[in-house]
């Protein structure tokens, strides 16, 4: 088991930026692909960003330039570095880990644990 807690989300205005935690416990976090997710009122819970064992990176067109994600393996920890923020990208933030060898990371379906989630409120 692999328990999630986020942090680090607000309300900020447009232009702004946030940083999100994601702390974890449980079984060795460097053996897991880490991804983030949101989900805002009235949507489906969308991918976001996702961050492999290697480090490899993958993003979500629409915060392609805007966000970054990163972990640290000594401190069990994911991050994900929000800039430029939009009202758009209001919403409860996931941050979600899995421990398969192969799945469609971009897809909710592939991450077995999930974090409680984090509100982040963009005013315009």
């Amino acid at each position: 088991q692999v328990q999630l807690v986020e942090s680090g989300g607000g309300l900020v205005q447009a232009g702004g930026s946030l940083r999100l935690s994601c702390a974890a416990s449980g079984r060795t976090f460097s053996n897991y692909v880490l991804g983030w997710f949101r989900q805002a009122p009235g949507k489906e819970r969308e991918f976001v960003a996702r961050i492999m064992r290697g480090d490899n990176t993958y993003y979500a067109d629409f915060v392609k330039g805007r966000f970054s994600i990163s972990r640290d393996n000594a401190k069990n920890t994911v991050h994900l570095q929000m800039n430029g923020l939009l009202p758009e990208d209001t919403a409860v933030y996931f941050c979600a880990a899995s421990g398969r060898n192969f799945g469609n990371w971009a897809s909710r379906y592939s991450y077995d644990y999930w974090g409680q989630g984090t509100q982040v409120t963009v005013s315009s």
